[in-house]
């Protein structure tokens, strides 16, 4: 609770609560007190001690607590409720309603002082903001959250410092978002602090960036410890995305059976809470693993469904992301002309610092295409773009293949030694996927 008021504040609250209930300074004081202290108090003249206040409090009929700081009673409680409501909005998938009530209780907290709530309803602004692609505000919000948490345990903290990560991660910054989140992994293991739900979170949100890095090994060490901390999470949203998650490794290591059925499980569980988001995401990730096994007419089917779903729900970064996974598709099935003009339609959504990865993938089948229609220059254009993203965000896996390909096409064209260069960087990358830009693993859960 914050420090109580000022005693002339709280005179002055004592003094307009026992006017407006019509009692005298004695009737307030008995039988415990004396009309001359109450008289002091009101004043201001006088710091009053717990006791005292709690007997003014029981003579008003009101909390202690909205004596000594001005809050109304039940409000931390009510607050609560309505933080749950804002939350039901945004699982819903309206971040604009989300953002507007979170916005309020955010206002009404910071007046009341109570820090706990402050910080739910910045880690739900924090996460409407990441749907709606707005990530220097959704950093800000987490950020603010984290502050707000100071004082809290680590495993308290966890969520804003995976908000954090995801900003990061998203705007193309893999290698910092895999420092907040090995550092904060490795403090909470090291420090016997094996709180389930915060290491999930952790463990879930370190596979996309590890996978977008190349370092699989770790992706596959995170999925596991994921699938073994599954069993004692109890909140059903965050098993969901934990499944998610762990698909995307098994899909990796071709293991596409068990991918589909992690799927299958999130999208379960999502109908069931009707986070209609992350069932898109988990269209999403189905259409992107029966891409990967061929079955491109289903794959199409299951990306359509995520694009319209993210549509519904105006998360426009993740509409895009998903976009280019779908023109992939249709470049695949011979619809090329499609698949460019999906593209075109959504590059502008992107950026070096907003969905990097995607927008590099974006360019380079930009240039696959072009190559296909025997426009070298555009092509080189393309892959030139798509490889500045890449070495920007630090996606080894995907930077060594470019190279490759911006290699043969220089090649082809007869510029040998420019060429070369596009090897060489390419091996550079090849080498040791991931060990290049990341340190000795987190200390591991006792599971």
């Amino acid at each position: 609770m914050p420090e109580r008021d000022d005693p002339q504040v709280v005179g002055r609250r004592v003094q307009k609560l026992r006017t407006e209930r019509g009692m005298t300074q004695k009737q307030l004081a008995e039988p415990a007190y004396t009309p001359a202290y109450i008289s002091t108090l009101e004043a201001g003249r006088v710091r009053a001690s717990d006791e005292a206040l709690r007997h003014i409090a029981g003579r008003l009929g009101v909390a202690f607590e909205e004596l000594a700081v001005g809050r109304p009673a039940h409000l931390a409680t009510g607050l609560r409720l309505r933080l749950a409501e804002a939350q039901r909005v945004l699982a819903d998938g309206d971040c604009e309603e989300a953002a507007a009530r979170y916005t309020g209780l955010l206002a009404e907290a910071e007046e009341h002082g109570l820090l706990a709530e402050e910080a739910t309803a910045l880690l739900g602004l924090g996460e409407t903001a990441l749907q709606s692609g707005e990530l220097g505000r959704a950093r800000e919000h987490f950020e603010r959250a984290e502050e707000r948490l100071a004082g809290e345990s680590l495993p308290a903290r966890v969520p804003a410092v995976r908000g954090r990560a995801v900003s990061h991660y998203l705007a193309g910054e893999l290698r910092y978002a895999v420092y907040l989140l090995e550092s904060t992994l490795d403090e909470l293991n090291r420090g016997g602090l094996h709180d389930p739900d915060a290491l999930l979170l952790l463990y879930a949100g370190v596979i996309g960036p590890y996978m977008d890095m190349g370092a699989h090994a770790r992706a596959a060490q995170a999925a596991e410890f994921a699938l073994a901390l599954a069993p004692r999470v109890a909140d059903p949203a965050l098993i969901a995305r934990m499944h998610r998650s762990v698909a995307r490794t098994l899909l990796a290591e071709g293991r596409l059976a068990e991918a589909d059925a992690s799927l299958a499980k999130a999208a379960e569980l999502n109908r069931q809470l009707q986070l209609r988001t992350e069932l898109a995401n988990c269209h999403w990730m189905r259409g992107y693993v029966c891409a990967q096994n061929g079955e491109l007419d289903r794959a199409e089917a299951e990306l359509r469904q995520a694009l319209a779903m993210f549509s519904r729900t105006r998360a426009a970064l993740y509409r895009s992301q998903a976009a280019v996974e779908l023109a992939d598709v249709l470049h695949r099935r011979g619809r090329s002309a499609g698949a460019a003009e999906l593209l075109n339609g959504v590059l502008g959504d992107f950026s070096s610092e907003r969905g990097a990865v995607h927008a590099a993938a974006a360019h380079r089948l930009l240039g696959i295409i072009a190559e296909d229609a025997h426009d070298t220059e555009a092509a080189e254009e393309h892959y030139v773009r798509a490889l500045s993203l890449l070495e920007r965000a630090g996606a080894a896996g995907d930077l060594a293949d470019l190279c490759r390909m911006l290699g043969d096409l220089l090649r082809r064209t007869g510029r040998v030694e420019a060429a070369l260069d596009a090897y060489r960087t390419g091996l550079g990358h090849r080498t040791a996927p991931g060990t290049t830009t990341l340190g000795p693993a987190p200390a591991q859960p006792p599971l």
